[in-house]
């Protein structure tokens, strides 16, 4: 990001926050996982950092919050530096599907009945599944350090309350694990798999953390502080085509035409975005669109691709 951009970006930044605010009012709170729907609707967040070390925060921003599908990306990517891209994918494919993140529709209608990709709960809960570890413990534990060095510290913690809350209320979860456990998909006990399905989506974070995590993943897997590989870049570059074709829901292709940057949404209201070679962002606006996605989040987001011209398209 060039100097003039920068000042630019950092001048303006507040008014557009305060106008993308403005749209909280047109979505809602998740409320079928109960903790969620405490969230305050008006809240809107957002950090950036570039690559060579500058960052700019605006709005309520150093609000923690849990992960939820954000950390699909990253658990795919460990699931395939455990097992490799082969038995990955004989587990779950590689398309979008065009329904709601927690349909299990096709699972019965298209054959082979695998998910259609990692990043909708069905494929998200066969990846968990692939996590190496001797016990659930260690598997969660690898999560946390994993995303946490990601992030920039590790590991990360674990909000208690949101995970009993989906634990409690996650029925449509266990119906697709039974579901996929009776077509051979799923391996282990479905009861051991949803633990640290939902576990890792609890997982807290701000947006700073979102935005280090989408700047290493910009970097091809490079630590932006020491320039250590942390991840494969065959890995990253898997991860990246996800969240552009699958990351916001079913979403993702008018996101793509109206903000055109690689991003992965979560029901609490998080967005990592990621400008690749330049800048990582994390957002956080609870209240969310008829996708799922926040809803001024979005906003916000279609507005600064534009003013930059950040779209990849």
């Amino acid at each position: 990001m060039n100097e003039s951009n920068w000042s630019s970006l950092s001048a303006g930044l507040p008014q557009w926050l305060e106008h993308a605010r403005s749209e909280t009012s047109l979505g809602k709170v998740a409320s079928y996982i109960p903790e969620l729907s405490k969230a305050d609707p008006s809240s809107l967040g957002l950090h950036i950092r570039t690559v060579d070390g500058r960052s700019l925060s605006a709005g309520t921003c150093g609000d923690r919050f849990t992960m939820q599908s954000i950390s699909k990306v990253f658990t795919l990517i460990l699931a395939l530096m455990d097992n490799g891209e082969d038995v990955v994918f004989s587990k779950v494919g590689m398309e979008p599907t065009g329904d709601s993140f927690n349909s299990m529709l096709k699972l019965e209608l298209v054959q082979p009945g695998i998910p259609f990709n990692p990043l909708i709960n069905a494929g998200a809960i066969v990846i968990s599944s692939l996590i190496g570890g001797s016990s659930n413990e260690e598997k969660v534990t690898r999560i946390q350090s994993f995303i946490g060095k990601l992030a920039g510290r590790e590991p990360l913690q674990i909000d208690e309350q949101t995970y009993r809350s989906e634990c409690q209320t996650g029925h449509l979860n266990r119906s697709m694990a039974y579901f996929l456990t009776d077509n051979g998909v799923l391996k282990g006990k479905v009861e051991d798999v949803l633990e640290v399905y939902f576990k890792h989506c609890s997982l807290l974070v701000d947006c700073a953390d979102l935005a280090r995590m989408a700047l290493v993943l910009s970097l091809d897997g490079l630590d932006p502080d020491t320039g250590e590989r942390l991840i494969p870049r065959r890995f990253v570059q898997i991860a990246k085509t996800f969240m552009v074709t699958c990351g916001m829901y079913n979403g993702s292709g008018e996101f793509a035409i109206d903000v055109g940057l690689p991003a992965k949404s979560g029901v609490s209201g998080g967005i990592m975005a990621l400008l690749p070679g330049q800048a990582g962002i994390g957002i956080i606006g609870p209240s969310l669109n008829r996708h799922g996605n926040s809803v001024a989040g979005v906003h916000l987001l279609k507005h600064l691709s534009k003013e930059f011209d950040w779209s990849l398209f």
